[in-house]
């Protein structure tokens, strides 16, 4: 199979409404059932199973047996990238109800994107780091971290000499579908995602993908950063 193959092999993928939907639901970083995933694609069981299997086929998706369930979950950060960046380029969702609404102002205001964060609250942690020279831009894919940046992490409690990223991107420079601009992701957003899940100063919210910055997290960002962050 040659390289053009290849694309449309995994644009049809992506490009059926159904399967694009269970891999958006995805984009958290966590594994769902296929029961959840046929009612968040609108589909009967039988047809998610399709699905899921012409995903897990064509290496979108991973799937792992607990007892009698089965837990999908996207393949690696790679493919949450590629979803991102789809989304990205696509036209704004519509929205055609007050409950659709206030969900998307959720998800925009902060988020998760895969394993690290996004929506508002990843673009101005960004800026303010580039702003700071705690980071600089190595190329149109990476972000390089400075000294200071290094010193600076630590304040989070991500201490970059402590591990190594292995085969993954440091610090990618992630396009973000509802700010247009760049987050970090990679290594660095994964490490810092988890800092601020582990320090209380984001919380998960239930059933989407959206993030709640808490009060403590708005203390830090004021202390950090000067900003007056506002749901």
């Amino acid at each position: 199979m040659n390289a053009y193959q290849n694309i449309v092999s995994v644009a049809s993928l992506i490009g059926d409404p159904s399967r694009a939907k269970m891999l958006d639901a995805l984009m958290g970083g966590q594994a769902l059932p296929a029961g959840e995933l046929a009612y968040i694609a609108g589909v009967s069981p039988q047809t998610a199973s399709a699905h899921l299997s012409k995903l897990v086929n064509g290496k979108l998706l991973i799937v792992e047996s607990q007892g009698r369930h089965r837990y999908y979950r996207l393949a690696n950060a790679e493919v949450a990238q590629f979803v991102e960046m789809l989304e990205a380029l696509s036209p704004a969702r519509p929205v055609r109800s007050l409950r659709q609404s206030e969900e998307l102002i959720k998800v925009r205001h902060a988020r998760t994107c895969y394993d690290h964060l996004a929506g508002r609250l990843g673009v101005a942690l960004t800026n303010a780091w580039l702003e700071r020279s705690y980071l600089s831009i190595l190329s149109d894919r990476e972000f390089g971290v400075t000294d200071e940046g290094a010193a600076h992490f630590l304040r989070w409690g991500v201490d970059l000499r402590a591990s190594s990223p292995g085969r993954r991107v440091f610090a990618k420079r992630c396009l973000d579908w509802s700010e247009r601009y760049h987050h970090v992701g990679g290594y660095l957003g994964a490490r810092i995602a988890s800092a601020a899940l582990a320090n209380g100063w984001v919380e998960r919210m239930e059933g989407t993908r959206a993030l709640r910055v808490t009060e403590r997290g708005r203390d830090s960002l004021r202390d950090l950063y000067g900003m007056d962050w506002r749901p």
